[in-house]
Parts: C-alpha cells; sequence; structure tokens
C-alpha cells in the first residue's frame, strides 16, 4: 500500500493555491481577504454567495476564479422568466429514435456561476438545491451525477433592491460562506481605471491550475487533522445562535459540517495539517451570518447577524490546547497565503 505524505500535499497545495490567488487578485485589485475565502470555499467543496450592491465586481471575481481554474464553466444569468429546466435540463422526445432524450442543463459544468440568482422566482431557485447538496440531479425519475470538482457561484443584489427575491432559507443555507466585496480603496479604483480601460482583463486570463489537481487539493484538505477541542468549539458557537434573543432562526448542523470543513481549507492554505480555534474564529462571519434570521426587535435595533455572530465568538471561551490532544505548533512551517 502507497502511503502518500501529508506535507507534501499541503506544499502542493499552497503552490497550486498561491497561483491560483494571483490570477484572481490580477484582475480584483485590494481585495486579498475576499479572495481567500473564495479559495477555502472551493477547497472545503462548498458553494460561494457573493452579495453586494451593482457594480463593485461580483460577476468579475466569480469569472475571474472560474477563469483561473481548467474546468468546465457556465453561467446563468438569473431573470424572472428562468425556468428550472434551464438549469437542470429537459428530456426531448426523438423522432427518429422514438424515445426521450436527455438535454442537459447549465448546472452539468464543474464550476457554475450564477448571476443575480435573486431575480429569479424562488421555485427556478429551488433548481440548485438537489445539485449544490448532493451533486446530483434528478429529471423523470432518473438520476444523473455532476462533475468533480462542482461549486456554485452565485451573485446576489441586496434585497432592497428593485426586482429582487429573497433567498429562501433552505437555499441560503447550502451556501457554504457569504462574502461582500465592499467599494475599492482609491488606489485600488485608479488602478481599475488604468486596468479596465482598453478591455477587460478577464480576456488575457489564462488557466493556472487544472481540474484534477484541484481534485487532488480537495482529498489533501480532508485529511487536515481536527482536534476534539476544535470540534467542541464549532458545534458551541453554532449552538450558540439557536438560543440567542436576537435571532428568531439559528444555523443548522449542516453550518456546523460547513464550518469545519472551510476551517480545514483554511489551515491547509496556511500550511498547516491541523485546524486551531482561530481559524473557525475568523470563518465564523462568513459561514454562519446569512444562515440567520433577526428577531422583528432586532431588526427595529439595527442589529445584524454578522454583530451577532461577533459577540458569540467574543464571548465563547476559546479551547485550552493543554486540555486536549492537539498538534504541535509548527507542524508544517510552510509560507500560507
Amino acid at each position: 500500500m502507497t502511503t502518500i505524505d501529508p506535507r507534501a500535499s499541503l506544499s502542493d497545495l499552497t503552490t497550486t493555491a498561491d497561483r491560483v490567488r494571483r490570477s484572481v487578485e490580477s484582475v480584483i485589485e485590494g481585495k486579498p481577504e475576499v479572495v481567500r475565502i473564495a479559495l477555502t470555499v472551493l477547497l472545503a467543496e462548498g458553494h460561494l454567495l457573493i452579495e453586494d450592491v451593482p457594480g463593485v465586481g461580483k460577476t468579475m471575481l466569480s469569472k475571474a476564479l472560474a477563469r483561473s481554474i481548467d474546468c468546465s464553466v457556465r453561467r446563468i444569468q438569473f431573470t424572472p422568466d428562468l425556468l428550472p429546466s434551464d438549469i437542470t435540463g429537459v428530456s426531448v422526445f426523438d423522432q427518429q429514435r422514438r424515445d426521450f432524450e436527455f438535454k442537459p442543463g447549465a448546472i452539468f459544468a464543474q464550476i457554475v456561476v450564477g448571476d443575480e440568482i435573486n431575480r429569479a422566482s424562488p421555485k427556478t431557485q429551488s433548481a440548485l438545491l438537489e445539485s449544490m447538496e448532493e451533486r446530483q440531479v434528478t429529471i423523470d425519475g432518473t438520476t444523473y451525477e455532476l462533475p468533480s470538482p462542482f461549486m456554485v457561484i452565485a451573485t446576489q443584489n441586496p434585497v432592497e433592491m428593485e426586482g429582487t427575491y429573497p433567498l429562501p432559507e433552505a437555499q441560503r443555507d447550502r451556501f457554504t460562506a457569504r462574502v461582500s466585496i465592499g467599494y475599492p480603496s482609491p488606489d485600488s479604483e485608479l488602478k481599475m481605471l488604468e486596468m479596465h480601460g482598453g478591455a477587460s482583463p478577464l480576456d488575457d486570463l489564462q488557466p493556472v491550475a487544472h481540474a484534477h489537481e484541484i481534485v487532488k487539493l480537495i482529498e489533501a484538505v480532508r485529511q487536515v487533522y481536527v482536534a476534539d477541542p476544535v470540534r467542541r468549539y464549532a458545534v458551541t458557537l453554532v449552538g450558540a445562535t439557536r438560543n440567542h434573543p436576537d435571532l428568531r432562526l439559528g444555523a443548522s448542523p449542516r453550518a456546523t459540517l460547513h464550518l469545519i470543513r472551510a476551517a480545514r481549507a483554511s489551515a491547509a492554505l496556511d500550511g498547516r495539517d491541523y485546524v486551531l480555534p482561530d481559524d473557525v474564529q475568523s470563518l465564523a462571519a462568513s459561514v454562519l451570518a446569512h444562515r440567520l434570521l433577526p428577531t422583528a426587535q432586532a431588526q427595529l435595533n439595527r442589529r445584524t447577524p454578522e454583530q451577532v455572530v461577533a459577540e458569540i465568538v467574543q464571548r465563547v471561551p476559546v479551547p485550552d490546547p493543554s486540555a486536549g490532544n492537539w498538534p504541535q505548533p509548527g507542524a508544517m512551517g510552510s509560507r500560507g497565503l
């Protein structure tokens, strides 16, 4: 039986992830933390929701990440008249064969870019539920497997914008993390004018990693060690959202699973083969906040889910390394992203 050196795997991971990061940052200026979360979600086998006002680069970020990897990419422009079959596919009767033939929809790709997902009706949004959770699509009683790696990168405008539908709770819960790009700094905006003035930088973007490399990196992330105190810490954080007075809906057990998966990926990006509480803390807001529903009183008081998560992180005690079976610091010692 051949054994795989985890250090070699994580060394490959940081090298490949660094190439992808630099490729995306050549298009998205001044937002390294957003690019890192996108990479973290990719390696955690998750899906990313990018929410912000129009014109800040949501679609540009999703396209840049997709084009940096040599894999199949499909883009779906969500509109009010989009049908579920446009996403999943449809069975068409073939007159010559006298039988039904399945025509795959846009979901049959390794990276699916869903632009302005909350402009489609809830019925159409629900077409993504099975594919995002089970990585398969069932049409007319037949189940079709989706390729690997598989990631949905969806953009949406805030619900206050005209012509938007709020994403249902089940849909939001399937996104591993939500990020907001925000407005660029003046220096980044000046550089953007220089780069984007003549042509789109996406036109010159070339793949810097192959799909099979990403699959190997995902396997390496799965091997990252999570000590029992860290797992208990994540469970306590998520559990605290379920009885918080400012929330009428807390995070689900799926959120706990996504938080640990994302923490594994974050640790691997830092060159570590073990997870620290800091990994969980740094991702708590991005992974949990979009799943939470504040109470009416909290909304009147302008309390956001992000503020509630930050309060919970401050309140929940961080596990003591001396109390559990923790790996020695510096086990990897390689430079992280």
